[in-house]
């Protein structure tokens, strides 16, 4: 079989053997003979000035260029590795070798070229929020009264000290969540479970922000506590019918409570009216004992007489009396005609 890079005969037609595919053009012998140059070769020498050696190219003069390309990559390395852009709402905390070296503040600052220093940017002024729990889970904590309360509640927080929150905890988000869920408990411990789900959330949450930062500072985590909500409170599901149901039935006894409540004070200052009148009276009847005599005597025989039938006799002397009420009484009472007048 014929070589694929050979001539019909199989050889070079000097004897030499198979024909080299990269040949010149002149038919010059390679292989078994003395080799010479190939066309790629004399390509790069015509455009580089000089050959390969070892892989990499000369300069003119025969020089190699790895030393400028490395002294090129250097200094772009220092570049790039030096020079810190920091924004306003961030803090760059520098590490040499490792260790904690400073912070730098905003604008633009210069450091060793790493890895001997090294620069770490983080945001102090983005508001972090930690939801408890997490997805649809209960979180059923303990009131004073000795009853079960299911909470949801979020912690706000942000960066105070980049270089205490790298290093001084070794997960400060885990943390936070930590001792946001001891504070919580602590606190709700002192209240009742109607105060939980009702009127106190607010003392609540005041108290768990004021713990969660003691217990943090005392940690040195270097952040701030923002604020802390409540989003549910409520009973276990398991009870929450029959809860709901006793939370009707204490409503309506309040209802009625401050019902009794209105009435009996309503009472209690009509009663005080006449006490205070009657002093009044008393008072009256002391500076003047006969006349408040005479006077009440006037006003009792009016209020009693004003609802009876009255007959009045005349006196010798005394002009008639025309009684009209009684004149009105007669004119309405039926007549009754006999039958012997009649006649």
């Amino acid at each position: 079989m014929s070589s694929p890079w050979g001539n019909g005969g199989g050889d070079d037609g000097n004897g030499g053997g198979p024909r080299n595919p990269w040949g010149n053009a002149s038919g010059g012998s390679s292989g078994g003979g003395k080799g010479g140059a190939t066309s790629l070769e004399e390509l790069f020498k015509k455009g580089t000035g000089g050959g390969f050696k070892g892989g990499i190219p000369k300069r003119p003069g025969g020089r190699p260029w790895w030393p400028i390309l490395l002294i090129g990559f250097v200094i772009l390395w220092v570049l790039l590795t030096s020079i810190h852009r920091v924004s306003p709402q961030e803090r760059g905390v520098v590490t040499t070798l490792g260790a904690y070296s400073r912070t730098m503040g905003t604008g633009l600052h210069f450091s060793a070229p790493s890895p001997f220093q090294q620069v770490q940017k983080l945001d102090v002024e983005e508001i972090r929020t930690i939801d408890i729990p997490t997805g649809d889970t209960e979180k059923l904590i303990l009131t004073g009264d000795q009853n079960i309360v299911d909470l949801a509640y979020s912690v706000r927080w942000n960066i105070k000290a980049p270089e205490l929150f790298l290093f001084q905890l070794a997960d400060p988000e885990e943390s936070i969540k930590e001792v946001a869920e001891s504070a919580m408990r602590a606190a709700v411990a002192n209240f009742t479970l109607d105060d939980t789900i009702g009127s106190e959330r607010t003392e609540i949450e005041q108290q768990v922000e004021q713990n969660m930062q003691a217990l943090l500072d005392g940690y040195r985590a270097g952040v701030v506590i923002k604020g802390v909500a409540i989003k549910k409170a409520d009973p276990p599901a398991a009870v929450n019918d029959a809860f709901k149901e006793v939370s009707a039935a204490q409503q309506t006894a309040q209802t009625y409570l401050n019902e009794a409540r209105a009435y009996a004070q309503q009472l209690t200052a009509q009663a005080q009216g006449e006490s205070a009148a009657f002093d009044k009276v008393y008072e009256e009847y002391r500076l003047a004992p006969r006349v408040t005599k005479r006077r009440m005597y006037y006003e009792t025989m009016e209020r009693v007489l004003s609802q009876v039938d009255k007959t009045i006799i005349e006196a010798e002397g005394v002009t008639p009396y025309l009684p009209l009420p009684e004149i009105k009484k007669r004119s309405q009472a039926p007549v009754v005609v006999e039958s012997g007048a009649a006649k």
